[in-house]
């Protein structure tokens, strides 16, 4: 059984929830986004998933779909998935994190979706 959406942000800094939701508000805004909570992460979907959220003690590693590869100082990872798919890991902090540029990858991963 996967866990609850609750499991994943026990024993987290109040910090990890506030920027999920800022996080998920946000997509939200882009049309109908459903939470997928698998043993690990937990899945932002429109029809697919778009990004995968991982939550740690201090923040959240989030990996995004992209067509292509993007080169910014805040990707941690960035992993070919097909030839015409990349998946890029970021990590967020604090809710501020989601910001302007952050939205713009993931309205691209939304679409794609």
């Amino acid at each position: 059984m996967p866990p609850t959406l609750d499991e994943h942000f026990a024993g987290r800094l109040p910090a990890v929830k506030l920027t999920y939701e800022r996080l998920l508000q946000a997509v939200r805004g882009f049309g109908d986004v459903t939470e997928d909570p698998k043993k690990t992460s937990i899945h932002l979907n429109r029809t697919s998933a778009f990004a995968g959220v991982a939550t740690r003690n201090d923040g959240i590693l989030l990996t995004i779909k992209a067509p292509v590869d993007v080169r910014s100082e805040r990707i941690l990872r960035h992993e070919r998935a097909s030839a015409n798919r990349w998946h890029l890991v970021l990590r967020l902090r604090a809710p501020r994190d989601v910001d302007a540029e952050l939205l713009s990858w993931l309205k691209v991963a939304y679409d794609m979706s």
